[in-house]
């Protein structure tokens, strides 16, 4: 892949109304449990992003017949829970950590082996933390060194329900677990150290499964194996974590005003309003409604002068993906920011505290990395040249930090944008960001 790059140009201000495509998460999980479910499912707001193309593919190649996706509508013919067929070939989850994750929790119950793979930085991620209580419930999965993929996974395991106490909080793993769940014999259930997403545990609701939360939080999150899912309609909102960068953009440069339409507020994501509201910015919710199980509205941002704060631990999992964002404004607002509790973020796309801090001293903002988090001084960006290392939500952290920098930022490696963001460029410089 060719190295593309970003050049901003600095003193835009963001203005109108956007939105911006939709929730990555939920479209990887309408695929999956589309294609087990009995009938036909119709989803819109689909995110035609390559990591939830590579979800539509592995499918594809596994029997299930999808129409789409055409102007981001998709139809999944269901051939219910036991109707997928053994692939011919490995599947390539290319960049998508939660598509490999997920699947080999779902692949874990088949009755055909299969194998994952994905691109150069999904093979460098740890899959311990999925295939460890996947083993505990009878699967058998094959990694490389160190738990990398591929993922060789054996079918026609037995698997029994298991009662499983998560070390750490992930959606990812919590995913992982239900969904192998799903094929187990008797009661699966997770209990969360910390709030995560819970997008699976509403979409299997909606496609007629009972999961049954319980605790503090809805923390202890349990299902019964050998059910069935009938297919439904999903109406996919725009994703909190594409709509961030636009949220700090309006936030940062003078005189901004914009409204994100139909996003995704869903409790267990809504991190980064929380955080830039603690910081001083100025945002209004409209609008608000549920659609197919999740909370949606639109979202008005107007520029603010920002503070630095201590950023609170219990938000740190509801923010996890808006970090590069959120360190852009951090280096915009007065004072100092202190993140703690982070550790989660150097084994993501990218190492992102170390490639974050190093991207802000490249462009004149004093941040320092610390094992679980960073602070970062407030300070005037600069112009300068950041190395993305192919992380797109870093390319668009620094696409945004723009806005504010005295001269011309160039953010190498941004190919990677297509897989959560097409069309970043276009629909950015469309509300008044100076970008190429």
């Amino acid at each position: 892949m060719s190295n593309i790059q970003f050049k901003t140009t600095p003193n835009g201000n963001l203005k109108g109304t956007l939105r911006v495509p939709g929730d990555k998460s939920m479209s990887h999980r309408s695929i999956m449990l589309g294609s087990l479910a009995e009938g036909t499912t119709h989803v819109t707001g689909f995110l035609t992003g390559e990591d939830c193309i590579a979800t539509m593919n592995a499918f594809r190649a596994m029997g299930v017949e999808i129409d789409g996706p055409h102007d981001k509508s998709v139809t999944i013919h269901g051939v219910g829970m036991n109707g997928l067929t053994a692939p011919i070939d490995d599947l390539d989850m290319g960049n998508s950590g939660t598509a490999m994750r997920l699947l080999t929790g779902l692949l874990a119950g088949q009755s055909f082996d299969s194998t994952l793979m994905g691109d150069k930085s999904l093979s460098t991620r740890p899959m311990n933390r999925i295939t460890k209580p996947l083993a505990m419930m009878g699967a058998k999965i094959g990694t490389e060194e160190g738990g990398r993929p591929p993922l060789k996974i054996k079918g026609g395991s037995k698997l029994k329900g298991i009662h499983y106490d998560m070390p750490i909080a992930s959606a990812q793993v919590k995913s992982a677990v239900l969904l192998a769940g799903l094929y187990a014999t008797g009661k699966t259930s997770v209990i969360e150290p910390g709030i995560t997403r819970d997008h699976s545990e509403r979409m299997l609701r909606g496609f007629g499964y009972d999961v049954t939360t319980a605790g503090e939080h809805g923390k202890h999150i349990s299902l019964q194996g050998g059910g069935k899912l009938t297919a439904c309609n999903i109406d996919v909102p725009a994703d909190i974590s594409s709509a961030a960068f636009f949220m700090v953009g309006a936030s940062i440069a003078e005189n901004s005003d914009l409204t994100l339409e139909h996003v995704g507020i869903n409790p267990t994501r809504t991190g980064v309003i929380d955080i830039l509201k603690l910081m001083g910015a100025d945002i209004t919710l409209s609008n608000q409604k549920e659609v197919g199980g999740e909370p949606v509205a639109d979202i008005r941002i107007r520029s603010a002068q920002l503070n630095g704060i201590k950023i609170p631990e219990e938000l740190v999992p509801l923010a996890i993906d808006e970090f590069p964002v959120i360190f852009v404004a951090a280096a915009c607002a007065t004072g100092e920011t202190v993140l703690t509790g982070a550790e989660e973020l150097r084994v993501k796309e990218s190492d992102r505290i170390q490639v974050m801090a190093d991207g802000l001293n490249a462009c004149g903002i004093d941040a320092q990395a610390t094992p679980d988090g960073i602070i970062i001084q407030s300070g005037q960006l600069t112009a300068g040249e950041v190395d993305s290392h192919g992380d797109h939500r870093i390319a668009m952290a620094f696409s945004i930090a723009g806005l504010r920098a005295n001269g011309e930022i160039t953010i190498n490696d941004c190919a990677n944008v297509n897989t959560s963001f097409p069309d970043f460029i276009e629909l950015a410089s469309g509300v008044g960001l100076g970008i190429s």
